[in-house]
């Protein structure tokens, strides 16, 4: 399974884009700011590239999260539930509707994407995001 990210509304408190499922649009995505320069710990959106996406219990969430592995520079990027940049810490945050700097109904985008991971592995297939 590929989940593609294909950010593309950037401003100066979040980046917005589009996930899709095998090519197929799921939801909308925001995370933090695409940055340049050095890493602000917190506040700044992951590298574009491919990762590996698991599923494992979150010790913040308390609850079983898609987690992307190997981000260089980063760790515990998990793809969850939120509506602002400041609930990402570096993490993706999925939602059905979006504004500026906001995205809605996430734990409603979080329960159909979860859904489709967990029975892509439970078929052993290898899941993957590109984002870009």
């Amino acid at each position: 399974m590929l989940l593609t990210l294909k950010r593309h509304t950037l401003t100066e408190k979040s980046t917005i884009g589009d996930l899709s499922i095998d090519g197929v649009w799921e939801c909308f995505t925001l995370e933090d700011v695409v940055r340049t320069g050095p890493k602000v710990a917190g506040k700044t959106a992951i590298p574009a590239g491919r990762y590996v996406v698991v599923i494992t219990m979150s010790s913040r969430f308390k609850k079983m999260l898609p987690l992307l592995l190997n981000v260089p520079g980063f760790t515990g990027i998990r793809i969850h539930a939120g509506n602002i940049a400041e609930h990402t810490e570096g993490c993706i945050l999925v939602g059905v509707t979006k504004k500026e700097d906001f995205i809605g109904q996430s734990k409603v985008a979080l329960a159909m994407v979860l859904d489709k991971i967990q029975d892509a592995l439970i078929d052993k297939e290898t899941v993957e995001i590109e984002i870009s």
